[in-house]
């Protein structure tokens, strides 16, 4: 079965969703996320606006991680 550049099956449906904040001030700042069926826990981020561009895949603890520091350097992330 044919693979993306991201090592997942051509046929594997992803959805994915905006960040709730993008897009607030300034558009060049968005994000989207999914969570990646094939990997139970795993989250997946992009840039919005390069959708054929890397991805970042984070483990539960990356992705929770991730959260708390951004809450904590006034990043206005919601929980």
């Amino acid at each position: 079965m044919a693979q993306t550049s991201h090592g997942l099956h051509l046929n594997t449906e992803i959805m994915w969703r905006k960040s709730s904040h993008s897009g607030t001030q300034d558009e060049s700042q968005c994000v989207e996320l999914t969570a990646l069926r094939n990997s139970p826990g795993v989250v997946a981020v992009r840039d919005s606006l390069d959708p054929d561009g890397p991805w970042l895949r984070l483990g539960a603890g990356a992705w929770d991680a991730l959260l708390v520091r951004l809450k904590a350097d006034g990043h206005g992330v919601a929980g």
